[in-house]
């Protein structure tokens, strides 16, 4: 059985978002923005003109996703994901969470 190529993408941009890589805190803004855009910062449409191709495919299957479910990603299952996110991207919401 096929997976859903959106799930796929996401899951994709969930690997590039807990790296170090050049790129990876473009998507990590992107799927931040989804989960608490108050909290994490909102996403910066423009910064796609810095990604490679296939991780803009990414996004723009997620974009789908997020509006045809309408819910967040630690609904999906992804939440555990999405905190590793903010410990390495913002860890100050950690600090801050903490007090």
């Amino acid at each position: 059985m096929d997976r859903d190529p959106a799930l796929v993408s996401l899951e994709r941009l969930i690997e590039i978002a807990q790296s170090d890589s050049g790129q990876a805190e473009i998507v990590a803004s992107f799927l931040l923005a989804w989960w608490n855009a108050n909290e994490c910062g909102g996403f910066n449409v423009a910064n796609v003109w810095a990604l490679d191709r296939a991780l803009v495919e990414d996004i723009q299957r997620v974009v789908g996703l997020i509006a045809s479910l309408g819910s967040y990603p630690d609904q999906l299952g992804y939440g555990s994901d999405f905190e590793r996110i903010v410990a390495f991207w913002r860890p100050r919401l950690l600090e801050k969470a903490a007090q």
